[in-house]
């Protein structure tokens, strides 16, 4: 089977590239070369999508020489020190290693933060609207939202904010340098390690000091924390901004909402489902012979997950290009599917809840201060979304 160039960035906003979906229309099973030249499998539809995630035979270890890269260039080891971090892990070293964290993240656990969270989201808006117009929300609300809250979790100050996102993005930017990457991981895993170590001294009422308090060896600890400080921040900051970009460009579907915040939850699951940011991090690869849907996947071929194009295939999600929501679907992609799915989700769900009833009930004129077409959407980042969005309302 021949192979044709990925096209990797998001030509329409609001959908997968043209050329997923022909890949999916045509089978799902589509042979591709990625920016580094690699050659990979892509899998664009859920059932083989599904298939994929729950067999063991396909490995998450990105220090695997085969793992699929997106980027032109060499990728470092996928942390700065010398343990793997929970979503590298394969069984049997994955379970004992999730289950020691689950309970970090359950629906109960969740909702015990509601009130803080809550009061996070209207300390940042009652910022906002006493500050000069127009604002970033990306900066004034999106990023200080889950940057809050997870440095609340974690205990790590949020003081060093600007050093973690920044670095955070150095890290998601596909364009980044394999030098400057490498020199990027090494500082978080160096200020995290101090981090951690300082807990051991003076523990505190938070997730790394628990699980040091097990027990937990402090690399593997601080191997946790790379990995909950950077998704726990950059992924919902991402769905918060395109989130309140697709109501605002959506009146009516925002005024329904408004009318009754008990849909909100119901209107998340669209709107993961419809943007689906982290579309590619399903990849694995094969660590033995699988067929696949009458194709047969070598040992070390690399499997690219194309799950934005999953979740609009519209077998599974009718007139699945329109954002509904009143859908209801909670059968997408955007957390993941199998042992890896997202530690986190419960979380996510719960902010961006909260997130969407307070700012628009508290700011209801909100609009955009810029056309929607002069957006910069983040097409050189692992974690899609918006680099600025400039809003205003009625003073």
């Amino acid at each position: 089977m021949t192979s044709e160039p990925l096209q990797i960035a998001r030509t329409c906003p609001y959908a997968p590239p043209a050329q997923h979906v022909e890949m999916r229309d045509n089978g799902g099973i589509s042979r591709v070369r990625l920016p580094n030249g690699q050659e990979a499998w892509a899998l664009s539809r859920m059932d083989h999508l599904r298939a994929m995630l729950t067999d063991p035979r396909f490995s998450s270890d990105r220090d695997h020489p085969h793992y699929p890269s997106f980027r032109a260039g060499a990728v470092p080891s996928s942390t700065g020190g010398s343990r793997k971090m929970l979503i590298n892990m394969d069984p049997p070293e994955h379970g004992p290693a999730r289950r020691a964290i689950t309970g970090e993240f359950t629906v109960r656990r969740a909702a015990e933060l509601r009130p803080r969270i809550q009061e996070i989201v209207d300390e940042l808006i009652d910022a906002m609207l006493a500050g000069p117009q127009p604002v970033d929300l990306v900066r004034a609300f999106s990023l200080p939202v889950p940057s809050l809250v997870i440095c609340q979790m974690l205990g790590v100050p949020y003081a060093d904010h600007d050093f973690f996102q920044a670095h955070t993005a150095t890290l998601v930017n596909r364009d980044t340098p394999p030098d400057e990457l490498q020199e990027t991981m090494k500082a978080l895993w160096v200020y995290l390690a101090e981090l951690v170590h300082g807990k051991i001294r003076e523990p505190g009422d938070d997730v790394l000091s628990r699980q040091l308090a097990d027990g937990a060896d402090p690399e593997d600890v601080v191997a946790l924390a790379l990995l909950l400080l950077v998704a726990g921040h950059e992924t919902t900051a991402n769905m918060i901004s395109l989130g309140v970009l697709a109501l605002l460009e959506r009146p009516e579907q925002l005024a329904a909402l408004l009318a009754d915040p008990s849909r909100t939850p119901m209107a998340v699951e669209e709107l993961l489902r419809y943007f689906t940011i982290a579309e590619y991090g399903n990849s694995r690869v094969a660590t033995d012979d699988v067929e696949l849907a009458g194709t047969t996947i070598r040992a070390g071929e690399a499997v690219v997950s194309l799950s934005n194009t999953a979740d609009h295939d519209p077998e599974i999600f009718p007139d699945a290009d329109r954002l509904k929501l009143d859908r209801g679907a909670r059968n997408h992609l955007a957390f993941g599917y199998g042992r890896h799915q997202c530690l986190g989700q419960n979380l996510a769900r719960l902010e961006l809840e909260i997130v969407f009833n307070t700012l628009f009930r508290r700011v209801p004129s909100l609009r955009l201060a810029v056309p929607a077409g002069e957006l910069p959407f983040k097409n050189d980042a692992e974690i899609y979304g918006v680099h600025r969005l400039p809003v205003t309302w009625d003073a």
